[in-house]
């Protein structure tokens, strides 16, 4: 069994935070909010069709004395953003922070430009309105992989490949937003990771490419596990920004570093 990671925020680290995590019903976005919650904040369990997952998410923090509420929304969708953050409002008054988490692009049946609507125009769009919750002195981190976030200096594998331009494209697209968000006291961080063992991602790319995940563990030397990888989002809500806006977890050897 693996071990069980501790929260890295104290408990209260925020409080009177109220924080939206996309795509957070189950994986990397369920620890995250799980995490915020036990520090103190008022969390969103946002989902697009795992309601019965998120609804038991939302039971369980409010179990462990935090309080949560879960929200369904297609982030691709512009009347299903604009009742997302309508509910936020409602039940919050507003947002502090914002953990853009949801990706997507290699499931079957979306349409070949699925994977650029969801981790480059979404994201975008749901910044926009989050934007309109948000108060001076918030943060937004938006969660992204080595394999998307050096895509362009090193290649991945080819099942891979439209995610990782997709969501690098996303990252740029954000980080446009920086000098904006700034003016406001809002600060934005990239949390990039490696392939993540246990994620619904790097089981995908097991199957069409078996092999892949021990391959990339050995020339790593360590995958982060799903709470391990949480763990780092969740301190990227609260600790200093780089400088560059990026914080890189795990090694980063295999990849080149150029523009």
């Amino acid at each position: 069994m693996a071990e069980q990671i501790l929260n890295p925020l104290a408990a209260g680290a925020l409080e009177g935070k109220r924080a939206l995590v996309t795509g957070s019903s189950r994986g990397i976005g369920a620890d995250t909010v799980k995490f915020l919650a036990q520090a103190g904040a008022k969390v969103v369990v946002n989902y697009r069709n795992k309601e019965a997952r998120a609804v038991k998410l939302v039971d369980a923090i409010s179990a462990d004395g935090g309080t949560a509420i879960a929200v369904g929304a297609d982030l691709t969708d512009a009347a299903s953003r604009q009742e997302l953050f309508s509910t936020i409002e409602r039940e919050y008054g507003g947002l502090d922070v914002l953990v853009l988490n949801a990706s997507g692009g290699m499931e079957a049946g979306l349409g070949e430009d699925y994977a650029l609507k969801l981790n480059r125009d979404a994201q975008v769009e749901t910044l926009t309105g989050a934007l309109e919750l948000m108060r001076d002195g918030g943060r937004v981190v938006f969660v992204t992989s080595h394999q998307a976030h050096f895509i362009r200096t090193t290649p991945t594998m080819p099942e891979y490949e439209a995610v990782a331009s997709s969501k690098r494209a996303g990252e740029d697209a954000l980080l446009e937003r920086v000098p904006e968000l700034a003016e406001r006291g809002i600060e934005f961080v990239v949390v990039s990771g490696d392939m993540i063992e246990g994620t619904i991602t790097a089981t995908l790319l097991d199957r069409l490419n078996p092999g892949a995940i021990a391959a990339r563990r050995e020339e790593a030397g360590k995958l982060y596990n799903v709470q391990e990888f949480a763990a780092e989002v969740t301190k990227a809500v609260i600790e200093p920004v780089p400088a560059d806006n990026i914080r890189l977890i795990g090694d980063t050897s295999g990849f080149a570093t150029g523009a």
